[in-house]
């Protein structure tokens, strides 16, 4: 079962909104699973907007985005790429881990997030101003990229930015629940446990667990799945496949998953 909630906590749908009506770009920064997919696709609904996704990897290239000439029937026919049809159609268009691009990729993007609001098809001759409604969102997580990965400042500026985090504790066990329909109590020592390792992270060094893959530990404890057997799989091997720190996380469940009684459920 799957309600796609998405829980506001500090002005992000108002300021979303400012964006979207004065047709500025967006960048939301935040950890990995945070919710910051989930915030654009919400966006999108509140907005009525389609949103188009692209998931930002390091062989992107500006053709991918903006479309190329391919052999069709035995003609040479230009087809639009997704950040085009984007645009053309007013949509939401939202890059996912736009810092795992290459920047020549994301020089594209330069002329639909200044006052042009246009995008230039230079090898289909074509210029596309943008209609009113297309938004361009993008998003990464810095804290866990800037020691492989950063963003030109000069590109950071081109958008208002919006700060995301996880939410506080007993929102997440909310969402959880709303989900997945397991018990409150269940919700909350799943998300004592991920606020446990999220607080420790910078000593095991990996990313943290997300809102994700509490929901998802919690379906599998909705089929029938023990609560440590279901973190283990969801939580714990996903981190890591270091011996002495699968020990360490698998200690920090055991002590999070007890309930008042001191028994796993």
């Amino acid at each position: 079962m799957t309600i796609d909630l998405y829980i506001a906590t500090a002005g992000e749908v108002r300021l979303f909104e400012w964006a979207y009506r004065q047709r500025m770009p967006v960048m939301l920064t935040g950890p990995t699973g945070c919710g910051k997919t989930r915030f654009v696709e919400h966006m999108g609904r509140l907005l009525d907007r389609p949103v188009v996704t692209i998931s930002c990897h390091d062989d992107l290239t500006s053709s991918d985005l903006v479309g190329r000439f391919l052999v069709s029937g035995g003609d040479v026919v230009w087809t639009d790429g997704p950040l085009t049809r984007a645009v053309k159609s007013g949509a939401i268009c939202y890059l996912d881990e736009v810092v795992e691009a290459r920047h020549d990729s994301l020089a594209i993007l330069h002329s639909l997030t200044d006052h042009r609001r246009t995008l230039f098809l230079d090898r289909a001759g074509e210029v596309v101003p943008a209609p009113e409604p297309f938004m361009l969102v993008c998003s990464y997580n810095p804290a866990y990229r800037s020691s492989l990965k950063e963003l030109k400042p000069s590109f950071r500026q081109r958008f208002v930015t919006l700060a995301m985090d996880y939410l506080p504790p007993d929102r997440e066990a909310e969402v959880i629940v709303a989900e997945t329909a397991v018990d409150a109590a269940v919700a909350t020592r799943l998300v004592h446990c991920a606020t446990t390792i999220r607080t420790a992270d910078e000593v095991f060094g990996f990313e943290p667990p997300s809102t994700r893959v509490l929901v998802a530990a919690a379906r599998l404890i909705a089929a029938g799945a023990g609560e440590l057997e279901a973190a283990q799989a969801c939580i714990l091997a996903p981190l890591s496949s270091d011996g002495a720190i699968v020990q360490g996380l698998r200690e920090i469940a055991v002590a999070s998953l007890l309930t008042p009684g001191g028994t796993l459920e």
